[in-house]
């Protein structure tokens, strides 16, 4: 291919040539060009797809009241319906060369080496636009769009791959589709959704959303899938490892409490992304999920890594006090009555001269409504809040969580470092931290830098330059190859692999 005459020389390209190692990108956002793709689904299914797909893309991250969205509504309509202020702003414009880059893929096809990148991960932006598709037409929509995507990089796919959408509003149509996805199309990674929102049934049958569609809107919650779901996501877990599929999701959580403002995006944005997606990786974990499908491998993107060490950390921290052996420490049956009373009847006499009790009416005075509010005390099952997840050891933390999740960090993230602080991460352990660019979105300006800002952070010290080729090449390989030993076969990547082997951090387990 011709190379474009502006294509330059970058500072990632120059600390490129001086590693030994591919880098490889997990997370490239790329525009669809609008005409072309309801060109296409028009072909595939009718016009009514394609109005699908312009009602799904009319209504994602905007907000509205009364048919008017924040534009059209004034401060005081904003604050009377709690009108949410939704992301504004989010392409590069001045970068003209970029805006053209994301759109087309020939022209981001050879700018992969002034990027610094050998294999990028593609998430094109209408990936996951029919999950706003009506019921009827979700399906037929996501396989069109997953269709489109699958022939417009085909030809790139030594250098490029775009992700798989798969709905997942049911079971069923996510194994329909992963399916197609992998054997028709031959795509091979799956993007879904971290969650879906449902109705709260006691409320819908009360008011049904056709007849109250103010109450349904606000009266739902969200399913994560792994857990309290009223549906068994174990088919679509065991059809990912089945067909060699790694698992990524973007999930955010603006809109949620304390993510709602009516006025500032920025507030509504800061840490959404890891409140979302560690509400979807704590269901997994604690529904069992790692536990039954430990080949299972998972990437959640954009929140950075640190969360993953956070939650990690505090699991072992619970574990330790809330196992059925911790929990002893806290059962109201294991205080002693007698001691109480003669421990109140010297430090406490004037409590009792004015209050006299009885040795258990003090034990439950002095333990106070958290004990006695509920109409019994949990028993059985309803202790063990683990026992989902077969926890037993922390070292059964460490190889459900750690192992099974990856963690997507932007370039400049100077919170990485606790992912590798494997001197506070119990067991010794390193969080899975992958290079997830995030180029395509505002936050990076020029698709150049990525690279360079992430050995910026060697260079003041942040992380050390293992921690450097762990997270742009050992853990995204891992990720990748662990889920499909073949991931990489006829790619960029593959060439260069063989001289690693060796590498301890490469074992595909």
């Amino acid at each position: 291919m011709t190379e474009y005459s502006r294509l330059k020389t970058s500072r990632s390209a120059a600390i490129k040539a001086n590693l030994d190692y591919p880098i490889i990108d997990t997370d490239v956002h790329t525009n669809d060009f609008t005409p072309a793709l309801e060109d296409y689904i028009a072909k595939y299914g009718g016009s009514k797809l394609v109005d699908e797909l312009r009602k799904a893309e009319a209504s994602r991250l905007n907000s509205k009241s009364n048919g008017k969205d924040w534009y059209q509504q004034t401060p005081e309509e904003r604050q009377y319906n709690r009108t949410i202020r939704s992301p504004w702003w989010a392409r590069v414009t001045r970068n003209t060369l970029d805006l053209a880059t994301y759109t087309l893929p020939e022209l981001f096809y050879e700018r992969q080496a002034e990027q610094g990148s050998d294999y990028s991960v593609l998430f094109p932006n209408n990936v996951l636009a029919p999950a706003g598709a009506s019921k009827e037409n979700r399906q037929a929509l996501q396989r069109a769009v997953n269709h489109y995507h699958a022939d417009l990089y085909r030809k790139y796919s030594d250098r490029l791959t775009p992700v798989a959408g798969i709905p997942m509003g049911n079971p069923q149509e996510a194994v329909e589709e992963l399916e197609f996805a992998v054997k028709t199309l031959g795509l091979k990674v799956a993007n879904i959704p971290g969650g879906v929102k449902r109705p709260i049934k006691a409320i819908a049958d009360k008011y049904p959303a056709d007849q109250y569609p103010e109450i349904a809107k606000y009266a739902s919650y969200i399913d994560f899938y792994g857990l309290d779901s009223e549906y068994d996501y174990d088919p679509f877990w065991a059809k990912a490892v089945e067909l060699g599929v790694p698992i990524t999701t973007h999930y955010g959580s603006q809109g949620w409490t304390g993510r709602s403002s009516i006025s500032n995006y920025m507030n509504n944005h800061i840490g959404h992304f890891a409140d979302g997606s560690q509400a979807f990786a704590k269901a997994l974990f604690f529904g069992g999920v790692t536990k039954r499908f430990p080949e299972l491998r998972v990437a959640m993107l954009e929140g950075g890594a640190d969360w993953g060490a956070h939650v990690y950390i505090h699991l072992v921290d619970r574990f330790s006090k809330r196992s059925l052996k911790g929990l002893q420490n806290y059962n109201p049956d294991n205080a002693n009555s007698d001691e109480l009373f003669v421990l109140f009847e010297r430090f406490g006499s004037e409590f009792l001269q004015e209050h006299p009790l009885s040795k258990e009416e003090l034990k439950k005075s002095v333990l106070g409504s958290s004990f006695n509010r509920h109409s019994r005390s949990p028993v059985g099952s309803e202790l063990e809040d683990f026992a989902a997840a077969g926890i037993e050891t922390i070292e059964d933390i460490r190889d459900r969580w750690v192992n099974s999740f990856f963690f997507g960090s932007e370039s400049d993230d100077r919170t990485i470092a606790a992912a590798f602080n494997d001197k506070a991460n119990p067991l010794g352990v390193k969080i899975n931290a992958i290079y997830s660019s995030d180029v395509g979105h505002w936050d990076v300006p020029d698709l150049t830098d990525p690279l360079a800002e992430s050995w910026d952070l060697v260079q003041e010290g942040v992380i050390s330059e293992a921690d450097f080729k762990a997270y742009v090449f050992n853990n995204p390989y891992k990720f990748y190859t662990q889920a499909n030993p073949d991931f990489f076969k006829g790619t960029a990547v593959e060439s260069k692999v063989p001289t690693l082997q060796e590498d301890k951090n490469l074992v595909v387990a």
